[in-house]
């Protein structure tokens, strides 16, 4: 019997689950609650000299009052395919472009739109638990590959699995509390 093999399972399948909860809080930052926040656009995808580059390496992006946001790109040349990105974009926000630098203005979300990014944040809630309850199932394959081959014994593999279990439900719970915390933020008025 090895332990190491069951050690090894479980601790790279704590950090692949740490790492799906974190792009799932990625996830959720990007999802606009009436507040301007520059992660809103940095990841933005901009054309710029036929290569596809996240606004952020083009730009800087500042919050000067609480509902605007001013990106000023480094090469001013920038600022017509900036623009372009942020019609594309799935913001829903027309940027006003003074030649130097784009100002963004987010409008207070009514009450439909609210409803509606709530049902954005929980589909992106359920493929984070979707991706957590998968990364379980190949951990539970790999352990009982090792179990099949005489690596490990049966009780090992009962006991593994318990703890796959354990730690699955702790990062669900995670993901409903951050689920929970963005919906509040995005209902308050």
């Amino acid at each position: 019997m090895d332990q190491s093999i069951i050690n090894d399972n479980y601790e790279a399948t704590k950090d692949k689950m740490a790492k799906a909860i974190a792009h799932a809080q990625a996830d959720f930052a990007t999802v606009r609650t009436g507040r301007a926040s520059p992660v809103l656009v940095e990841r933005l995808p901009v054309d710029y000299y036929g290569s596809s580059v996240p606004l952020q390496q083009i730009a800087g992006i500042s919050v000067p009052e609480a509902r605007v946001l001013v990106i000023s790109p480094y090469d001013k040349s920038a600022l017509g395919a900036i623009e372009k990105a942020i019609q594309s974009s799935d913001l829903g926000i027309n940027p006003s472009n003074d030649g130097s630098i784009i100002r963004l203005t987010f409008p207070t979300l009514n009450e439909q739109r609210r409803k509606e990014l709530v049902k954005v944040v929980r589909a992106k809630a359920e493929e984070a638990k979707v991706s957590v309850r998968n990364l379980r199932r190949a951990a539970r394959h790999e352990l009982e590959i090792a179990q099949k081959d005489g690596s490990i014994t049966t009780d090992d593999l009962d006991r593994a699995e318990k703890d796959l279990d354990k730690l699955t439900s702790g990062y669900i719970t995670e993901l409903d509390t951050m689920l929970a915390t963005k919906e509040k933020e995005l209902l308050e008025v």
